[in-house]
């Protein structure tokens, strides 16, 4: 196979809410793939070292969330706009269920989705993120260097987030850092950037949060029914580890499996090991121990 490019895997899906862009790599069985938030975030950025290996399995959905600089986007926070996008992109491609991959944001994405349509996905794997901060201070270090960036978008501050992504600091290259400076400086990047992170944006949605008196996920994990695996980076600052003690308790069917000596992108700081992880998991018959 192939090794893929962003050129070979790029598509087009076109909705009743604008262009969902995406990326489709490998022949079998649907996997979808939700990318995290933050500063020059995109589905490509964040999954396409693991594609040749998932590819050998699975027909890889990576899809781009809209008001994040790919994707069309729908006026509505970027948060807010994720989770819509889901469904009517399976719709769109005429797929009725599906394995789904998500980091971070993704995750809560994902695991949103597996509550409120069960039927619509098989097996769940999320990538640190999912839960509630237990002992540790919340929000977490990174989310900090994110609204600090977000409120005044230097490159420093740029690399300092990204720093706090990591647990081996030499995979932030400087053709790294220009990739997330050119994208997260990129108007709608930058607005979507401060429509999540920046101090006011934080202190409505929590404040929305509360007068909505709808539970948050974290409350709401035990109605999750697909197989689920939770994969976290034991050094993680952005979602410190102490987040998974929830999720691992309350979601009926899951595992977890922590990777030593790694921060929030498990899938790119540990890759073979977390593409291991998740191909057996991913791979193993429904129900088997």
């Amino acid at each position: 196979m192939p090794e893929p490019t962003y050129e070979s895997t790029a598509r087009e899906l076109r909705t009743d809410r604008g262009v969902l862009r995406y990326h489709e790599f490998g022949a079998g069985p649907p996997l979808l793939l939700l990318h995290g938030s933050g500063p020059g975030v995109s589905g490509w950025q964040n999954f396409r070292g693991n594609l040749p290996a998932l590819a050998e399995h699975f027909r890889c959905l990576v899809l781009e969330f809209p008001g994040f600089g790919v994707s069309d986007a729908t006026g509505e926070h970027p948060m807010a706009a994720a989770a819509p996008a889901v469904p009517r992109f399976l719709d769109g491609l005429g797929l009725s269920r599906v394995d789904v991959v998500g980091n971070s944001m993704g995750g809560i994405v994902a695991t949103r989705t597996a509550i409120d349509c069960p039927e619509r996905i098989g097996a769940l794997v999320t990538v640190g993120g999912m839960g509630r901060n237990l002992f540790s201070p919340g929000p977490g270090e990174g989310i900090n260097l994110l609204t600090e960036f977000a409120e005044e978008p230097t490159r420093e501050r740029l690399v300092r987030w990204l720093n706090s992504m990591v647990h081996d600091r030499s995979l932030i290259t400087e053709e790294l850092v220009e990739q997330r400076w050119r994208l997260a400086t990129a108007p709608e990047s930058l607005a979507s950037a401060r429509a999540m992170y920046g101090r006011e944006a934080l202190a409505a949605r929590a404040a929305a949060a509360s007068a909505s008196g709808e539970p948050p996920t974290w409350a709401v994990l035990d109605r999750v029914r697909a197989r689920t695996l939770i994969t976290w980076g034991r050094d993680d600052r952005v979602s410190p580890l102490d987040m998974a003690i929830v999720p691992m308790r309350t979601i009926p069917d899951v595992e977890l499996h922590v990777f030593p000596d790694c921060g929030h992108w498990a899938m790119i700081e540990r890759k073979q090991a977390w593409e291991s992880a998740v191909l057996a998991f991913l791979t193993r018959p429904d129900g088997a121990a």
